[in-house]
């Protein structure tokens, strides 16, 4: 039993231990550099947020529900979601955890942005969801092995932009990751296939938007309320399959 469980959340205790060397690493090096080179690294990681986030979105084109396409179902999710979640106060929530989290360890500067940034950014995502299912039916942790690294090298950027409260992350990371880990078997039985599925191409466009609103907070264009927008990572499924049956 011990070995089974630790062979369905292997990805996630890597991908942990990615996060925390990461983090580590930015924070050696974050005292030893100069503000203005800070700025251009943080630029430099908020331009490739954006990045990542519209190739995410690309995957909205992929969707089709009757007569209906992917954006349309896509800014649906996304809008309600954003509505269900300031009514939940989820970004409110989150961030009083981030800021229990700087007293309690007497953080110090942006480390309850931190935290909620490379949370959001760690676990949203198609590698994220894919991996897991991977991960917790057959044992195999390649994709969120490659992830983990992906997130290791962020989080030394990260850390070196918001400070220690990117290694709190880890914490999402265990209870996220882990738990969609060990819930995989109960998501086989609905996603088949996760690599060609409307309903993973959907959530992934809509994860993407999510990080493009990390990639313009990076950038301190506006103030977009991230964490307000995690249930459309729930309803875009949903939405897809209501859709679908209704035959539109």
């Amino acid at each position: 039993m011990t070995l089974d469980f630790w062979l369905k959340t292997s990805g996630t205790w890597i991908n942990i231990l990615t996060v925390l060397i990461g983090t580590t690493i930015g924070l050696i090096f974050r005292k030893r550099i100069p503000q203005k080179i800070q700025l251009i690294i943080t630029q430099g990681v908020g331009l490739l947020t954006l990045w990542i986030g519209f190739s995410m979105t690309n995957n909205l084109a992929k969707v089709q529900a009757g007569k209906i396409d992917g954006t349309i179902l896509g800014l649906f999710a996304i809008i309600l979601g954003g509505v269900i979640g300031e009514w939940l106060e989820i970004e409110d929530k989150l961030a009083n955890i981030g800021n229990w989290l700087k007293q309690r360890f007497r953080g110090k500067g942006r480390f309850t942005e931190g935290f909620v940034a490379s949370s959001l950014l760690f676990c949203v995502g198609p590698m994220t969801l894919v991996g897991c299912l991977n991960n917790g039916l057959t044992g195999d942790n390649t994709l969120l092995s490659l992830k983990a690294t992906m997130d290791g090298i962020v989080a030394i950027a990260f850390a070196n932009i918001y400070g220690v409260g990117v290694g709190f992350s880890l914490l999402v990371i265990l209870f996220y990751q882990g738990g969609l880990s060990l819930l995989a078997g109960l998501l086989a039985n609905v996603i088949s296939d996760p690599a060609n599925d409307p309903r993973i191409f959907l959530v992934t466009g809509v994860g993407g938007l999510m990080i493009i609103g990390i990639g313009i907070n990076l950038l301190e264009i506006s103030k977009i309320r991230v964490a307000s927008f995690l249930p459309a990572i729930a309803i875009a499924p949903i939405v897809y399959q209501l859709i679908y049956s209704l035959n539109i």
